[in-house]
């Protein structure tokens, strides 16, 4: 039904028209308590089999809200409902901004992919604070809160950006992700090298710790799949000398080469990032690699074109504790946490493995034991 939905709705409608309408939907659902019921039941399933837990967060599972889909924490309640065990909010940047101009948002149909240049769109950090204080919960989740740098913010006082938004965010923060991946932003990715990554998650670090006294905010950097295998292992490196939380591999991509795309040229030259299926073995090859040099030592995020439990199975084998989804969501619809639950379940039932926690990095050790 979805899937004919889409066909005759969805697919007619500007891409951003249709997200705007589809959060309209989901606020409305969630607010009315009979129908928020109904739907949780249906599409939010829990298996006790599944439950996780990652940087001292305990979770339904290990599916979770990829950031961009709910940059201003307005459906944190209405995506939990629809079985997101987890709801990454963001990107937050310290001063509100319009982002690009439209349009900026493309969907590649024929390759289950999207290419957006939204260009951080978001009210602001103090806003979304503002309504993450004033927000009261109707279902139990996590929610990580990602943030990055304004654009006019010149990218030699891009730490101070970034302090302004942990200060206002922290406190409502269950995890902070620090973002330097997105290609949208000029110079942002430029943050990713070590010598200017060092400082910045090291101020941060130390505003989350100055602002939250009564726990530890849980710290993560999110990394694109572009970078050299030897930057991976770099990031890799750095984020164990400074004791982060976790890594979340990967972001968008704005390689086109290799990538297998059937769409009409004129969407696939769109500049932006590319997410979606045609991300998933790039993503996959940095997981592996990441979990390859850190092991057990931070938790590891696996996102990039997860489209289904199988996706899922193969990210949390490859060294994922977590996996985030967000452009199949486009495709699949309301129904598609479901099935990525009741696929996983499935998967560890007939696996050796007694627990998720034990297949995690499964794969990468049997390889490293044969080698």
């Amino acid at each position: 039904m979805y899937k004919l939905f889409f066909r005759l709705v969805f697919k007619r409608m500007d891409p951003e028209q249709a997200h705007h309408l589809a959060f309209r939907w989901i606020r409305l659902a969630v607010r009315t308590p009979v129908l928020r019921t109904f739907v949780a039941a249906a599409l939010a399933p829990r298996y006790e089999e599944l439950r996780t837990e990652a940087f001292g967060l305990r979770m339904h599972g290990p599916f979770g809200l990829a950031a961009g889909f709910d940059k201003n924490a307005v459906a944190i309640d209405g995506m939990s409902m629809l079985g997101f065990d987890h709801i990454e909010i963001g990107t937050v940047t310290g001063e509100a901004q319009p982002g690009n101009p439209k349009k900026r948002l493309f969907r590649l149909v024929q390759d289950r992919a999207l290419i957006n240049r939204m260009g951080f769109n978001n009210e602001g950090s103090l806003a979304v604070a503002a309504r993450l204080a004033s927000r009261t919960p109707v279902f139990r989740t996590v929610v990580g809160v990602n943030i990055g740098k304004t654009k006019v913010v010149p990218e030699a006082e891009a730490a101070g950006d970034y302090v302004k938004s942990t200060e206002r965010l922290a406190p409502y923060a269950d995890y902070l992700v620090v973002n330097v991946s997105s290609p949208n932003t000029p110079g942002l990715r430029n943050l990713q090298a070590t010598e200017s990554l060092r400082p910045l998650l090291t101020a941060v670090r130390e505003a989350a710790d100055r602002t939250v006294t009564s726990r530890r905010v849980p710290l993560l950097v999110k990394i694109a799949p572009d970078l050299a295998d030897e930057d991976v292992d770099a990031v890799a490196d750095l984020a164990v000398e400074l004791g982060l939380d976790g890594i979340i591999a990967t972001n968008t991509t704005i390689a086109r080469e290799s990538l297998g795309l059937k769409s009409e040229p004129s969407l696939v030259e769109e500049a932006g990032g590319l997410s979606g299926a045609p991300l998933k073995a790039r993503s996959l090859e940095v997981l592996r690699r990441l979990y390859a040099r850190v092991g057990d030592r931070i938790t590891l995020v696996g996102v990039g074109g997860i489209e289904n439990a199988e996706d899922a199975w193969q990210r949390i084998l490859a060294g994922a504790t977590l996996v985030q989804g967000y452009s199949a969501f486009i495709y699949e619809g309301p129904f598609w946490g479901r099935a990525i639950h009741k696929g996983l379940a499935a998967r560890l039932l007939t696996s050796p493995y007694d627990t998720l926690a034990d297949a995690v990095g499964a794969d990468v050790r049997k390889a490293e034991e044969a080698a």
